[in-house]
């Protein structure tokens, strides 16, 4: 997929605020300070169109990207951020989930998970939710630059196992660096054919 055209589009507090325009949505989430919105600029060929900080929880809310002008990225508040009161926690966690079950055209959630680190309880707590919550999803392993590549496929080889303690198989995943471009394409094409089906059967 060629992106031609990106723009951010609006930030909404709740999905019912949503855009009415029947577009596809992919939604992004990961925890705090995962690398989310290197990873949205990467994808889009963007340097700063979704604000990278060195500060987890700046995404507070639920931004729209418009790409291509027929597609969105949703870029989703990251979860586990502690440094926060327990009501705002309370807050995000309505709206995230809010958006994940109700919105009628969201095609797949994109998972971050952190190459560098070994499993996280957080992760796979998510994960089972959207299994519960019927939400489709795919992993996405970001910041696969930062290690030596057996380390970085070591901690992959983990956290598959540990996802594997409740779940029969893996759905499908992507190893991503936003430095050098990793998973890029992999992860356009898939959502091409996701739009290319979408499209088709309106």
């Amino acid at each position: 997929m060629e992106i031609i055209h990106s723009d951010y589009s609006a930030s909404y507090p709740k999905v019912t605020l949503c855009p009415k325009d029947g577009k596809p949505e992919y939604a992004f989430i990961g925890r705090s300070n995962v690398g989310k919105s290197s990873l949205i600029n990467m994808l889009l060929d963007r340097v700063d169109l979704a604000r990278v900080s060195k500060k987890p929880g700046k995404t507070q809310m639920i931004n729209y990207y418009i790409v291509n002008k027929e597609w969105y990225i949703v870029d989703l508040p990251g979860y586990g951020y502690a440094k926060i009161s327990k009501s705002k926690r309370a807050e995000w966690r309505r709206m995230i989930e809010g958006y994940l079950q109700l919105r009628e055209n969201l095609q797949c959630a994109f998972v971050l998970i952190d190459s560098n680190i070994k499993p996280q309880k957080i992760d796979l707590e998510f994960i089972d939710w959207l299994g519960k919550a019927r939400v489709p999803f795919v992993i996405v392993y970001t910041k696969a630059d930062r290690s030596k590549t057996a380390e970085t496929e070591a901690n992959i080889n983990l956290f598959r196992e540990a996802m594997l303690e409740n779940w029969t198989e893996m759905p499908q995943e992507f190893v991503t660096s936003s430095n050098k471009l990793t998973g890029r394409d992999e992860i356009l094409s898939f959502v091409e054919d996701i739009n290319r089906q979408y499209f088709d059967d309106l």
